[in-house]
């Protein structure tokens, strides 16, 4: 059953696959990349029916003059930038936590028969905390989530340790330290 479980992935890619050729393009990239206006006008009808659609047209112009005018920068001239140096701090900041938080190691620790289900449990977690997060970022905001999301991941990283160390005291403790696995994941989708 595992391995089914795990090619099942594999059919959404291949719907994908398959019916990708049959939508259009994005009339913004037709127009800003390719820079051509009929192939654009033709995918607007495309997607939004026969009309009037000079006022889409002009947005995307508005757009496209918009980003001829912002300068891109290269990596060294971002560093040096002070107006975006903050912004570059805080985003390295959570780029870290994130990859030293362990969520990619927190299985290894059980006995052999629970790790499948431990690994379907985070799956499942995985799409909860996406369906909370979006639901909770606009009324809560970003940076209550994040610090919310790394307060409770810490409090539930220092009970796991003591239910690992206490595992083989208790025959129960096994559970109880997959539960707490999966609100870790759970409060790592949402916050971080």
């Amino acid at each position: 059953l595992w391995p089914w479980l795990l090619a099942s992935s594999g059919i959404s890619a291949l719907v994908q696959l398959a019916t990708l050729p049959f939508f259009p393009d994005s009339p913004s990239y037709l127009l800003i990349q390719k820079g051509n206006e009929e192939a654009c006008r033709k995918a607007i009808r495309k997607l939004w029916g026969e009309g009037d659609h000079q006022a889409e047209i002009d947005d995307i112009m508005k757009e496209k003059v918009a980003m001829t005018a912002t300068k891109t920068l290269r990596v060294l001239e971002l560093i040096k930038e002070p107006s975006l140096r903050w912004q570059l701090y805080i985003l390295v900041i959570v780029m870290t936590t994130l990859q030293l938080c362990g969520i990619n190691a927190v299985e290894s620790k059980f006995e052999e028969y629970l790790i499948p289900y431990v690994s379907l449990g985070v799956g499942l977690c995985e799409c909860l905390s996406s369906i909370l997060c979006s639901a909770l970022i606009d009324r809560f905001g970003r940076k209550a989530l994040l610090w919310g999301g790394y307060t409770l991941m810490c409090s539930v990283l220092a009970l796991l340790t003591m239910t690992l160390s206490l595992q083989h005291q208790f025959f129960w403790m096994h559970y109880f330290s997959v539960i707490l696995i999966f609100l870790f994941v759970t409060f790592y989708g949402i916050g971080p």
